[in-house]
C-alpha cells in the first residue's frame, strides 16, 4: 500500500471482541476517529419498571472512517478481533447511511436473520406453531417456501419471514 493510500480515509468494519462495541466507539471518539454505531431500542420489565436499552444492531461490529495509517491502533486496542476493510467503499457507505437513515427515522427496527435454501428454521407462530422445517425457497422478501418432511414425502407451505427463527 502507497503512502499516499495510507493517509486516505475510507470504511473499516471492526468486528469486536464480545460485548466491547460501545467500549471501541468510547475508544474512537477519545482518540479522534468518526465511528457509526447504529442501533435499536430494546424495552425490558423489571418489577414493574420499563428500562430501555439501545442495543447495537449489527452486534459484534462497529463502522469507522479513518485513514489506513490508524489501523494499527485499532487493531492494538483492547476491544478488537478484527479489522475488516470493504473493498467497494461506495457501496458500504451507500448500505450504511440507508441503515443509518432508517435507525433514525423508524419507530422499530430489528436484525434479521439471512433466511435463504437450506436453512434450518422453527416456526414460531401460526397454524404451524412449534415445527421444524428447512427453506426450500424465497417469493419476495416477505415470504419463505418450506419443505416440511411428513412420512417421506415433502410438502411446501408459504410462511411470512417474520414468523420464523433459525435454529
Amino acid at each position: 500500500m502507497s503512502p499516499a493510500n495510507e493517509a486516505e480515509q475510507r470504511w473499516f468494519a471492526a468486528h469486536t471482541k464480545p460485548r466491547c462495541e460501545k467500549k471501541l466507539q468510547a475508544w474512537c471518539q477519545q482518540e479522534g476517529l468518526d465511528c457509526r454505531l447504529p442501533t435499536y431500542a430494546s424495552v425490558r420489565q423489571y418489577r414493574g419498571k420499563e428500562v430501555t436499552f439501545h442495543k447495537p444492531l449489527f452486534p459484534g461490529y462497529l463502522f469507522i472512517w479513518m485513514p489506513g495509517k490508524n489501523r494499527r491502533d485499532v487493531l492494538q486496542s483492547d476491544y478488537v478481533a478484527n479489522l475488516l476493510e470493504p473493498p467497494n467503499q461506495a457501496e458500504f457507505e451507500s448500505q450504511l447511511n440507508e441503515i443509518l437513515l432508517a435507525v433514525k427515522s423508524m419507530e422499530t427496527i430489528r436484525l434479521v436473520p439471512n433466511i435463504g435454501p437450506g436453512t434450518q428454521v422453527l416456526i414460531r407462530r401460526g397454524p404451524l406453531e412449534g415445527i421444524e422445517a428447512w427453506v426450500e425457497d424465497r417469493e419476495g422478501p416477505r415470504e419463505v417456501l418450506l419443505r416440511l418432511d411428513f412420512i417421506g414425502q415433502a410438502a411446501a407451505v408459504a410462511v411470512p419471514v417474520e414468523d420464523l427463527e433459525l435454529v
